[in-house]
C-alpha cells in the first residue's frame, strides 16, 4: 500500500524521533546507514519532510536533521501525506481506475476495511508511539 519511499520515509522519522531522547542530530549518511537505505532517496525525502515542517534540518558543523517536541506529537498521516498523499486510501487494492462498491473489483470488501484500518492507524499514531518502542528496545528498524 505504501511506496518503498514512504516506508523509508517513516523509517527515517522514527530514526531521528528516538534520537530526539538524547538531543542528538543526524545526518542524511548516518540516517541512510542506520536504517539501510540509499543515501541519495535519503536525502530527497528528508528535503520533503522539512519542507512539509514534519522534520527540522540545520546547517553548520553542528547541524543535521531532527525532530522537536511539537513533531514527536505529529500523526504518522503526516509523513504518509508529504511523500504519498492520500490517495492511497481511495485507491482500489488491484489498482483499477474505477472500484466502488456498486461497481467492485473481485477483493473490493475484502481489501477496503483493511485499507481503513490503516488510514485509522496512520491518524491515530502519533510519531513518540513509533519512537518508544524503538528507544526501549522492544522494537528495530532493521536487524543488525
Amino acid at each position: 500500500m505504501l511506496s518503498v519511499t514512504c516506508k523509508a520515509a517513516i523509517k527515517a522519522v522514527i530514526y531521528l524521533g528516538s534520537k530526539h531522547e538524547f538531543g542528538q542530530k543526524a545526518s542524511i549518511g548516518e540516517i541512510a546507514s542506520d536504517i539501510n537505505e540509499n543515501e541519495h532517496t535519503v536525502g530527497k525525502l528528508l528535503q520533503k519532510l522539512v519542507k512539509a515542517g514534519i522534520i527540522n534540518s540545520t546547517k553548520g558543523p553542528s547541524g543535521g536533521f531532527s525532530l522537536d517536541e511539537s513533531q514527536l506529537e505529529l500523526p504518522l498521516m503526516m509523513i504518509v501525506e508529504a511523500i504519498d498523499g492520500t490517495s492511497i486510501f481511495s485507491q482500489c487494492g488491484l489498482g483499477l481506475t474505477e472500484c466502488t462498491a456498486s461497481r467492485p473489483c473481485p477483493i473490493h470488501f475484502d481489501f477496503k476495511p483493511v485499507r481503513d484500518m490503516f488510514q485509522n492507524l496512520c491518524l491515530g499514531k502519533k510519531i513518540t508511539h513509533l519512537c518508544e518502542p524503538v528507544n526501549e528496545g522492544v522494537s528495530y528498524l532493521m536487524l543488525k
